[in-house]
């Protein structure tokens, strides 16, 4: 890929007209009335749970551009969070409208379960740890003598509860789930989840790609109607794989934020805040990955 051009990051917001509603790792989200908010995603990348100092450029973007691409196609699936209001309807100053084009987006408002909907497609990660050390992933039991990033015989619904901010989520069992927002909705999620990795991970393989695995987050409206929000399979909430490099018995390439992951690990850090400053050549071969997925999620099929 050719060099990246220079371009303005976002790493915080302060919108002088909207009231901050939430700072999370990534986004930050604004009131815009009783039905509606205003979803801004920034540069920031967190990894181990910490915001790291510096923004990696176009990051903000892509990850609009992707989760916009999903909900469109997944509308069959479940409903999900955009609403009609574009940005032009929203009290803005004309340099917070130039820095929030493209990475900004009008959403409803719903109420959050408590619960991170984890689909895995690959023995990878914690789940390849859990593997090694108990024969299971998050209580599935699974065959004998599987390899690091092997296929599972069928993907899996490993959910994790949502932590406070600064706190590492923690998988829980599918009965805790049952517990936090009752049975049927539970199941709903799962099966809503599976469908989704199922429709996602056929797209990207078309084009090259292995969803390794990704979560999703749901909301319900008024009406207690399972909504998908936040973001949809995009670098920073999956594990995304090239499919022509892939083999097991090793942890693969990837076009996500896995690549910043494992540079850290080669520092003296504890994965506590504050997190360490990224060099530049990292920056900029992260921000090449991001697009790189872009490019590939949404282009044309390969073949």
């Amino acid at each position: 890929m050719a060099d990246i051009d220079p371009v303005p990051t976002v790493h915080t917001t302060a919108l002088r007209h909207l009231r901050r509603l939430h700072t999370g790792k990534v986004r930050d989200i604004y009131e815009v009335d009783a039905d509606h908010m205003l979803i801004v995603t920034t540069d920031r990348l967190s990894a181990f749970d910490v915001v790291l100092p510096d923004p990696i450029p176009h990051k903000g973007r892509v990850l609009t551009e992707i989760s916009d691409f999903w909900f469109r196609r997944t509308t069959h699936i479940v409903p999900n969070q955009l609403s009609d209001m574009g940005l032009e309807t929203l009290r803005l100053d004309p340099d917070e409208r130039a820095m929030l084009a493209g990475r900004a987006v009008v959403v409803k408002r719903l109420r959050a379960l408590p619960v991170e909907a984890v689909v895995r497609g690959y023995l990878i990660g914690s789940g390849w740890k859990d593997y090694q050390r108990t024969g299971a992933v998050c209580g599935h039991v699974l065959p004998p003598g599987l390899e690091q990033a092997a296929r599972l015989p069928t993907p899996l619904f490993t959910p994790a509860s949502k932590a406070p901010a600064g706190q590492h989520d923690e998988n829980i069992d599918y009965a805790e789930v049952e517990r936090l927002v009752g049975a049927p909705l539970a199941a709903q999620m799962r099966d809503t989840a599976l469908a989704l990795y199922g429709f996602a991970a056929a797209h990207a393989a078309a084009r090259g790609i292995i969803i390794a695995d990704t979560k999703f987050e749901f909301g319900v409206d008024a009406a207690g109607r399972l909504t998908l929000i936040d973001e949809v399979i995009t670098p920073d909430s999956s594990r995304f794989w090239p499919a022509d490099t892939w083999r097991t018995g090793i942890s693969p390439p990837s076009f996500d934020k896995q690549f910043v992951r494992d540079y850290l690990e080669t520092l003296d850090w504890d994965k506590t805040a504050p997190g360490p400053r990224l060099p530049a050549d990292i920056l900029r071969r992260t921000s090449e990955k991001y697009l790189e997925a872009l490019r590939r999620l949404t282009g044309p099929a390969l073949g």
